[in-house]
């Protein structure tokens, strides 16, 4: 099978700009949940201490431009038709699918009112810098990080559950759901 070469989605296959975006938020996702975990277990004196959290805000940055830009982009570029003939099944696929925009959505807010809870500018690889907003910068690092901490677990437990649907549609199913956003062209070759 060859890889996708239209930009937009069709109505059976995804264009490689959806297939672009869902793979970066997905990396950045799967990355930044341990990074932040073992940003959490340094030391005030441990050498990456200064270096880590700077990279796990400006990666959050820019995870919340590519969702802004992602959610823009599947306003105008609609997906493809679900595979699933079981009501239930698309049900749950869209559910899903929300509660993972919302658990981004909340993981980068509580994210960026932790970062910026002393009222210090998020600077991104210094290449450029997000204010902090004054009426937000209250103090309340706890608050925000134990959201964050919650949010940024449940982003993982419906990650996992997301990519085993995925596996599920692949194995069992035996279906193009996996295929499509692997960015196979399936258009060729029904």
């Amino acid at each position: 099978m060859a890889l996708v070469k239209q930009v937009r989605n069709s109505k059976h296959q995804f264009g490689w700009m959806t297939i672009l975006l869902h793979w970066l938020a997905a990396l950045a996702v799967i990355g930044m949940y341990p990074l932040g975990l073992y940003i959490v277990s340094l030391s005030y004196y441990d050498p990456g201490y200064r270096i880590y959290p700077d990279i796990h805000r400006s990666i959050g940055i820019l995870l919340a431009m590519l969702l802004a830009f992602r959610l823009l982009w599947r306003l105008v570029n609609p997906s493809p038709v679900s595979l699933s003939h079981i009501r239930w099944e698309r049900l749950a696929a869209s559910a899903g699918h929300i509660a993972l925009y919302a658990l981004v959505l909340v993981v980068i807010l509580s994210g960026y009112m932790l970062s910026t809870a002393d009222g210090r500018s998020i600077s991104v690889f210094n290449w450029f810098s997000v204010p902090a907003i004054p009426s937000l910068a209250t103090r309340q690092e706890e608050l925000a990080g134990t959201v964050h901490f919650y949010a940024a677990t449940g982003l993982i437990v419906m990650a996992s559950i997301h990519a085993l649907a995925a596996l599920k549609h692949h194995y069992l199913n035996r279906d193009n759901t996996l295929r499509r956003i692997l960015g196979l062209d399936l258009e060729n070759n029904r």
